[in-house]
């Protein structure tokens, strides 16, 4: 390959429920598995660690009764950023040679209280950047605080510009275009979103923003929760995160790995930085197709 083709993947996997230490067992696995591969940047889920609040089960957060053990233990199993949990991936990353980008239920021990979904990047040097999801989607906000926009960024690595957002957060066109704004070469989107209309956000995000993007989504089947999950399930059968894992091309949008459903697996693309290049030639959403001066004032503004 040369030196500016990287092989990237999606990581699309079960957590241990409600378990952090095995949950960062089960991921510091398939990290290392990943960069057996030749990975060089892996996505994983959202909220991997230690289980996504789905909407399937977490709506009935809302009455104030009945959730006191639930949070206790998603209090217990999340994590701290920095952190012990986030000390383990830095080394699988410099001893792997790999960066990381990684989903979790943020808690800070210091002053307990509010959890927040966040996304980190992490790589051989250490905690890049933290990402707290900005606006928690219905009935997210039973679970997490709200996050702020000074922490929208993209990173250099060694191996391209690297940003993105969390799931519904990729809907958002200003959140959007301020990582548009930072040359991002390749999007990280972990997500719990396995409907089809997610698959067209993200080969549209791919086009707008000039990008490789990486969709890492949950897949949590109904065997994965433990006998004595503190909330009531849908007894339907029905998995709760089908998944949907895939990799977009900037020029055209097509998902050139994946999408994979219904299993936990790796998918990965080999992908020439240099695509990014073509596809701002065609469309710079930032530069020759900008036009941001036809924006109005905020409202309210002059």
């Amino acid at each position: 390959m040369s030196a500016s083709v990287v092989r990237i993947a999606a990581i699309q996997a079960t957590p241990v429920i409600l378990d952090a230490e095995a949950t960062v067992s089960k991921a510091l696995h398939l990290l290392g598995e990943a960069a057996g591969e030749g990975v060089k940047l892996a996505v994983f889920p959202e909220t991997f660690i230690p289980l996504y609040p789905s909407g399937a089960w977490a709506h009935a957060a809302v009455l104030f009764g009945g959730f006191d053990q639930m949070w206790s233990r998603l209090w217990a199993n999340s994590v701290d950023v920095p952190g012990p949990h986030i000390d383990l991936f830095i080394k699988a990353c410099a001893e792997h040679g790999i960066y990381c980008v990684l989903g979790v239920n943020e808690r800070e021990s210091a002053r307990p209280g509010s959890l927040y979904n966040t996304m980190v990047l992490l790589g051989p040097e250490g905690l890049l950047w933290k990402h707290r999801k900005l606006m928690p989607t219905m009935h997210e906000r039973l679970f997490h605080g709200v996050g702020y926009g000074q922490d929208l960024n993209v990173i250099e690595t060694p191996i391209g510009r690297v940003g993105g957002l969390i799931c519904w957060e990729n809907r958002m066109p200003l959140a959007r275009y301020e990582i548009y704004r930072q040359g991002v070469q390749i999007w990280a989107a972990p997500t719990a979103d396995d409907d089809d209309g997610w698959i067209s956000t993200m080969s549209h995000i791919a086009i707008e923003s000039g990008a490789f993007v990486v969709s890492a989504p949950q897949y949590i089947p109904r065997s994965a929760f433990p006998d004595d999950f503190p909330v009531q399930l849908p007894d339907d059968g029905k998995a709760l995160g089908r998944g949907g894992a895939a990799i977009f091309e900037p020029v055209q949008g097509r998902a050139i790995a994946g999408p994979l459903y219904d299993q936990e697996g790796i998918v990965t693309a080999d992908v020439d930085l240099g695509r990014c290049m073509t596809a701002k030639r065609l469309f710079d959403v930032v530069g020759h197709y900008s036009r941001e001066d036809v924006l109005r004032a905020p409202l309210g503004g002059t």
